[in-house]
């Protein structure tokens, strides 16, 4: 009972409170009659409520402001993320630039022309049956099988099989894969043929006594007629003299890069130019 007396006493005077600060606030009747009394009666009054009510309108532009800046906090979050997505796509283009401009200055052999062709699939690592790339380009777009496909560094490889929009290209480092090489510095012959995903090539049928160094650039034959000669393959890694063999084991690793493969360049041969008798 003496809690509830209290609790109702307490509940009266700031209900008496909370009238005469009001009204003052409306009439202004206390701030008149103090000023005119000298007393300090309505300060006492009105002076808690002063406090009070600086307070809450300071907590109300305290959380408008925090309010604003978490708004302009996520614009700002917002530009950052939109930036660098800008950011990574002009990086992007920059780095598709300048390889096509690298397959650009490729130069095709004389009697053959080029156009290039996107890679849209690799070979699903070293599960794969065969080491192929796919290309956007198939026999709608003149393709057939056997064509030449090379990229700024050298040959890719052939292809394999052309569909009517896209084409299968058997890459130098598959196992079925033979092209016809030589030396470009010495000219020694032989057949550079695929070992499989991740391992080196193997030239073989170069025989034993052919000149031949470590780091030497191999190049195309023109023998086999599927590739224009001249073009470079794959650079000489180690060499070995068996006495039971008539032929050297020369290995040599391919001068593309499967993996980065993103464009290509497709080789044609140009119907040969009539005379004219023809």
């Amino acid at each position: 009972m003496k809690l509830k007396r209290i609790a109702v006493i307490l509940l009266a005077g700031l209900f008496l409170y909370l009238t005469l600060y009001t009204w003052n606030l409306r009439t202004g009747h206390l701030d008149t009659f103090s000023a005119h009394t000298g007393l300090d009666f309505s300060g006492w009054v009105l002076r808690p409520g002063d406090w009070i009510a600086d307070k809450a309108v300071g907590f109300w532009e305290r959380y408008v402001y925090l309010v604003g800046l978490k708004q302009e906090n996520d614009l700002l979050r917002e530009d950052n993320r939109r930036l660098r997505l800008e950011n990574m796509t002009l990086a992007e283009r920059s780095r598709a630039t300048v390889r096509l401009e690298r397959l650009l200055r490729f130069a095709p052999p004389e009697g053959w022309a080029m156009e290039g062709a996107r890679v849209v699939a690799h070979r699903m690592g070293p599960a794969g049956v065969l080491d192929t790339v796919l290309v956007d380009k198939g026999s709608g777009q003149g393709v057939s099988e056997d064509t030449p496909v090379v990229c700024a560094e050298g040959v890719v490889g052939s292809v394999m099989r052309a569909g009517l929009a896209s084409s299968t290209v058997l890459l130098i480092s598959d196992m079925n894969s033979r092209v016809a090489v030589v030396g470009l510095k010495n000219r020694a012959a032989g057949i550079l043929a695929g070992q499989g995903w991740g391992r080196d090539l193997s030239v073989k049928y170069m025989k034993l006594n052919a000149a031949l160094e470590p780091g030497e650039i191999l190049v195309t034959s023109g023998l086999g007629g599927v590739f224009p000669k001249g073009l470079p393959v794959a650079r000489v890694s180690g060499i070995n003299r068996s006495d039971i063999s008539l032929f050297l084991d020369v290995r040599a690793e391919p001068l593309m890069d499967a993996d980065g493969l993103e464009e290509v360049l497709i080789l044609r041969r140009l119907p040969a130019e009539k005379g004219p008798g023809d």
